[in-house]
């Protein structure tokens, strides 16, 4: 295959940039303290890329910094899925302080390498905190991934660091920094938890990040649930992708999976104005390790598209228990799936979801009689080409209350990515007040005008159950260029209504 193909993937983003409307790129809002000094004096934090430089250099726009590259020699480089310079990826779900995280990484050539663990949260802006860094470790060249009917698994790579979570460490979202002693980096995420009383759980959608993760991005072998490569290096649909994937690998490019970000964005925001959270991931959600009745209130907090019957079963327990629901994205709980043991036999590490694939029931949850309407109030309706503005319905109502916004207004940029709207010939869910807060037009890929919407209900539990129908919510909450006052305040109505802070 040609040099151009190769270096196509090596961005590590060439199916995530179809898919992700707000970009992945190297990540701005996990700004850690560790720096560089460029060839200008000035420092850099880890998370900039190297660019070549100019031969003569561009003027300076007025008030606007430029941030240098950090030396070849000294500053991180990412990581790919051509070379594998460093991968790596957990062996473990989501762990508790006291529990143990196992690393199974690959370094190429083999050499020391360090792990920075950073903590995700606002941190006065850094968007996250630097934890503890691990000694000094021997890197190997593990052997190349096993493939079987296009499913790709690391499951047979050595054990290469063992993080003992201390008991004094506060659970969330958390990432480690691979880097090699000559300067290439990546990144695994993980999450700690615990199974203490809080207001409210955030749950981590790993099971939808794993759905569409494509390691390795080589074009040759990866497999997602969406893509997978052909003989000649080109990129397939869902028609030849993979129907079972497994957690054993790394992600694909820089190792952060596609959609992180959303999560991250209501994580930062959150842990800003002190909401009391807990945190677990939608496979303790699937588990049972999960108790919802212990909180006020459960957090979807980004795109969660694939649902186990557990899951399922798990929320609409919750929601009739008295515990509110709240969904900060689109396209949620649209596919049904299923886990299982990986060949050593440790649970809940494959995924599988046949989709259109040969015989069998169907795995859409509207096809089977469950539409995923009855649990959210509104549910898929399509993809959103480009941004549009999300219109404010209902505005005396109390979610919009100090907002300053006025029925009608128009929230820029706010419907992106995909929408939910209300299906009138679908069943709702049992209800004692139920309202439409926004109503909002785009136009599809083929012209046509559609409308999304944004839905608030109230079970006979007294559960709240909010569905944002977009996946631009999460970022209006703390993503750099996304932010808007409106739905930070709105969102804190929510929250504070359902931790009884009203």
């Amino acid at each position: 295959m040609g040099s151009e193909q190769i270096r196509r993937w090596e961005s590590g983003a060439l199916a995530h940039a179809v898919t992700d409307p707000f970009g992945q790129g190297p990540v701005p809002w996990l700004r850690g303290r560790e720096t560089y000094f460029a060839e200008s004096g000035q420092v850099v934090p880890w998370y900039v890329d190297p660019v070549e430089p100019e031969p003569v250099p561009a003027p300076r726009k007025q008030g606007r910094a430029r941030i240098p590259a950090p030396r070849s020699s000294g500053g991180p480089r990412s990581a790919d899925d051509v070379h594998r310079q460093i991968k790596g990826f957990t062996a473990t779900g989501a762990a508790a302080p006291g529990e143990a995280i196992d690393f199974h990484i690959t370094v190429d050539p083999p050499q020391e390498f360090s792990v920075d663990i950073y903590r995700i949260g606002h941190y006065g802006g850094d968007g996250a905190a630097k934890i503890t860094t691990s000694p000094r470790l021997s890197g190997i060249v593990q052997p190349p991934p096993l493939t079987a009917d296009r499913t790709v698994s690391c499951h047979h790579w050595w054990l290469s660091w063992r993080l003992q979570i201390p008991s004094y460490w506060s659970v969330g979202a958390y990432v480690a920094v691979l880097t090699t002693a000559d300067g290439y980096r990546s990144h695994v995420p993980f999450t700690v938890r615990d199974d203490r009383a809080a207001d409210l759980l955030l749950l981590l959608p790993d099971i939808t990040w794993q759905a569409y993760n494509l390691y390795p991005e080589d074009g040759r072998t990866g497999a997602s649930l969406y893509h997978a490569w052909d003989h000649d290096g080109r990129l397939l649909g869902e028609a030849d992708a993979a129907t079972t994937v497994s957690f054993d690998r790394p992600y694909a490019g820089w190792g952060l999976p596609l959609h992180v970000g959303h999560a991250y964005d209501v994580i930062r925001w959150a842990e800003r104005y002190g909401y009391d959270l807990a945190y677990a991931d939608a496979r303790d959600l699937h588990s049972g390790r999960v108790d919802p009745t212990r909180y006020r209130g459960l957090i979807f907090p980004g795109h969660d598209e694939y649902w186990s019957i557990p899951m399922r079963r798990t929320a609409e327990r919750a929601r009739d228990h008295g515990t509110s629901l709240v969904f900060l994205s689109a396209n949620t709980m649209y596919w049904q799936v299923e886990l299982g043991p990986s060949p050593s036999g440790v649970p809940d590490r494959l995924l599988t979801c046949r989709k259109r694939k040969g015989p069998g029931k169907p795995v859409l949850w509207r096809e089977i009689d469950r539409a995923e309407q009855h649990l959210l109030g509104i549910q898929y309706a399509g993809h959103v080409p480009e941004p549009h503005p999300l219109i404010v319905r209902n505005a005396d109502h109390w979610l919009w209350e100090a907002t300053g916004a006025h029925e009608g207004d128009a929230i820029e940029g706010l419907v992106a990515g995909e929408a939910d709207r209300y299906f009138p010939r679908t069943p709702l869910p049992e209800h004692d007040e139920r309202i439409l807060l926004a109503h909002s037009p785009y136009t599809d890929k083929e012209g046509v005008v559609r409308h999304q919407e944004t839905s608030l209900y109230r079970a006979p539990s007294g559960a709240w159950v909010f569905a944002s129908g977009t996946f631009a919510w999460s970022p209006a909450l703390d993503r750099p260029g996304h932010v808007d006052a409106r739905v930070q305040r709105a969102t804190a109505n929510l929250l504070d209504r359902i931790c009884k802070r009203d």
